[in-house]
């Protein structure tokens, strides 16, 4: 007798499923990845071009091409500070001690609590976090200027010109974007993850401040991997540049939800290459801070916990 066929247990379905979700994504990155490749061939075959005449000048005249020594030094310290010295946990150990001194100081009564340690104890971690966010990725502007005094800081993203003339090709990105935000944004872990900053809920003040810190260092993030890495490196490695960028920018998102670090690959390399096409930072910031926003609220949404009053 033939024996009925069974289905699988539903632990064992559950157990493939986790086996295999590291390789969900590959699917999507081999659709992605050639249209990404079609829409900018052009702009990184020009990058490949202006790249090679450039060093071909260098190498002529005997000289040393010394700017991916320089900028990947540079980026390499950048990360390692941010690692060791940017973080929550360093502040708690090292910075909350000497402004709770100060504070204690510096109040007029046991009550008094001049910094609002205590009200806004989680949030004065995420300005420290925050600033040495900021602080690190506008450092390397500054030691950049110095080493190479001829080059220009605006050609490093700053630049306006072309805002509007390019303005369609992100709001084109937006619309890929968005609809896969929204269906990922109905995920647990998505929504346990956002906001970073736990009380964004507990007012609109938290909320706004918290929005604020988090574009602010966005605005440096842009800057830093789609300005500084970019324009010190396509001299040199012309459109690989972009690819190189590509890397960190994926790593910096480890921590966070898989598909969301995965997808910065994508980020990385579209945002880049748009960059590199504009010479600006400018439109991808608002994309930045556009999707981030949204992440924010809907996941406060889901959780059916956006503000209901403005101050704490």
């Amino acid at each position: 007798m033939v024996a009925p066929l069974t289905t699988a247990p539903p632990d064992t379905f559950v157990a493939f499923t986790e086996a295999t979700k590291p390789l969900f994504p590959i699917p999507a990155l081999l659709f992605i990845i050639p249209i990404l490749y079609a829409f900018f061939r052009k702009d990184w075959r020009q990058l490949d071009l202006e790249s090679q005449e450039e060093r071909g000048k260098i190498l002529a005249s005997g000289g040393q091409d010394l700017r991916p020594l320089v900028a990947l030094v540079i980026c390499a310290l950048v990360f390692a500070m941010q690692e060791y010295y940017g973080g929550r946990g360093w502040f708690e150990e090292a910075v909350r001690p000497k402004l709770t001194a100060w504070a204690n100081k510096h109040a007029t009564s046991i009550d008094d609590d001049p910094l609002y340690l205590r009200k806004f104890d989680e949030l004065w971690g995420f300005v420290w976090w925050a600033g040495t966010r900021v602080g690190g990725y506008l450092l390397p502007f500054a030691v950049w200027k110095c080493v190479f005094p001829k080059d220009s800081l605006l050609d490093m993203g700053l630049r306006v010109r072309g805002f509007f003339t390019h303005a369609w090709i992100y709001g084109l990105f937006l619309a890929v974007v968005l609809p896969a935000m929204f269906v990922v944004s109905s995920s647990p872990d998505f929504g346990s993850y956002y906001p970073f900053y736990k009380h964004a809920s507990r007012s609109w003040l938290d909320l706004l401040l918290w929005e604020g810190m988090y574009f602010a260092q966005f605005f440096a993030l842009e800057l830093f991997f789609r300005g500084f890495w970019l324009s010190a490196l396509k001299k040199s490695m012309g459109s690989g540049a972009i690819f190189c960028m590509a890397v960190p920018y994926c790593m910096i998102h480890f921590g966070k939800p898989y598909l969301e670090a995965v997808g910065a690959i994508v980020a990385g390399i579209a945002l880049g290459s748009l960059s590199a096409k504009t010479k600006s930072i400018y439109q991808g910031f608002l994309v930045h801070v556009t999707v981030a926003a949204l992440m924010d609220g809907l996941s406060l949404a889901h959780r059916h916990a956006l503000p209901t009053n403005f101050w704490p």
